[in-house]
């Protein structure tokens, strides 16, 4: 069990040198809201839980959604140090599925030490737990097939229907980023958090709640203050402005060059993209828009559709929207400020694609209840 002492260990320490008053004040000031947590979670330790449930695993995967984002790698990897740290007569294996590379992943890797195996399905049932993160069983990009169950689910989005079913799950809609959550997990077991791992962290929440103007929850304002002391501040200057290609670019001046906006809305179009994240990015970039409050962003990818959503709102969930958007065509999902999805496209032809966006477009406008005669370029004369 675990004491109030959690907060201290998280925060450096410098020691036969006198800190300034207001480094100082930062210091007590994150360590009294960490203690704050602590003291709640007192009795009801889910890292504990955790624990327990794999007390007896041996070989065990962590995976996460396809195409994972820096939240997602950084719960993965934050997750195997603290099991690793845990239980020491297991062996705890790291597997993504789908493509992890492009632009701001590119250069998280690059930071990151994953060690990663490649993904096989044949393989899974030799493991005793798998361990979901940022994800669930039931979602459109959960790497696991229908007859392979999760020993253990962690997550910040919203369920679909009934909650999952597994030996421990954690989801918590009300938390931004699930890297928060493998932060609460260190602190309740009052384990260490090296600068690295520190960094590694803070980027992940960072980025999850950056672009959609996601309201950070008590758990996110602790970690943010803590991992800011904590972090390898070089490193995380690395992944905040990481180099990008030219590619980028490209996708830049497309979504510029598409985009329309409508009243308090705006969507934008990308062609064949060659990194899963960059419909992200791109929705992300036109939210900050001062006119608008939603950003919708398309983009092909292989044989689907993919669509990137972001709001500010607080009338209508991301998700909810998203429901709405792919509603018998398509698959997805997210939470309060951001979602995704994808619509499998048959031939892939310019008149299907062309069609596919005209019912995302007449969905979303009349979602909004915004007349689809409003449309302006965002760029005039494009």
């Amino acid at each position: 069990m675990f004491t109030g002492e959690s907060a201290r260990l998280l925060v450096p320490v410098v020691l036969e040198s006198p800190m300034s008053s207001f480094v100082e004040s930062c210091v007590q000031t994150v360590a009294g809201s960490a203690g704050a947590v602590v003291r709640r979670s007192r009795g009801q330790s889910r890292a504990g839980k955790l624990l327990r449930a794999l007390a007896d695993k041996k070989n065990i995967l962590i995976t996460t959604h396809e195409h994972p984002d820096p939240d997602a790698l950084a719960s993965a990897l934050g997750l195997s140090t603290l099991l690793s740290l845990s239980l020491k007569g297991a062996t705890i294996r790291m597997s993504l599925k789908g493509q992890i590379g492009g632009g701001l992943n590119e250069a998280f890797i690059k930071q990151t030490p994953l060690d990663l195996l490649p993904w096989d399905d044949a393989a899974l049932p030799t493991y005793d737990a798998i361990i979901l993160v940022d994800t669930q069983p039931p979602f459109a990009y959960s790497p696991l097939p229908a007859t392979v169950p999760a020993t253990a689910v962690i997550d910040h989005h919203s369920w679909i229907g009934r909650r999952p079913r597994c030996a421990f799950c954690d989801v918590r809609p009300d938390v931004g980023a699930t890297a928060s959550i493998i932060f609460s997990y260190f602190m309740e077991l009052d384990l260490p958090l090296t600068p690295d791992l520190a960094a590694t962290l803070l980027f992940g929440i960072e980025s999850d709640l950056a672009g959609a103007a996601r309201t950070p929850g008590e758990l996110d304002n602790v970690a943010l203050s803590t991992l800011t002391l904590r972090a390898d501040s070089a490193k995380l200057y690395r992944m905040r402005y990481a180099d990008l290609s030219q590619s980028y670019y490209i996708a830049y001046a497309a979504a510029l060059r598409e985009a329309v906006y409508y009243d308090h809305a705006v969507m934008s179009h990308l062609d064949r993209i060659d990194s899963m994240e960059k419909p992200a990015v791109m929705a992300d970039f036109l939210l900050r828009f001062d006119k608008v409050d939603w950003s919708l962003v398309t983009a092909v990818h292989e044989s689907k559709l993919v669509l990137s959503l972001r709001t500010s709102a607080a009338r209508l969930s991301a998700a909810d929207m998203m429901r709405r958007l792919i509603r018998n065509i398509g698959e997805g999902g997210g939470h309060r400020t951001k979602a995704g999805g994808f619509v499998r496209l048959e031939s892939g032809s310019a008149a299907e694609i062309d069609r596919v966006r005209k019912v995302l477009r007449r969905r979303y406008l009349r979602s909004l209840r915004i007349p689809p005669s409003r449309g302006q370029r965002l760029v005039p004369g494009n």
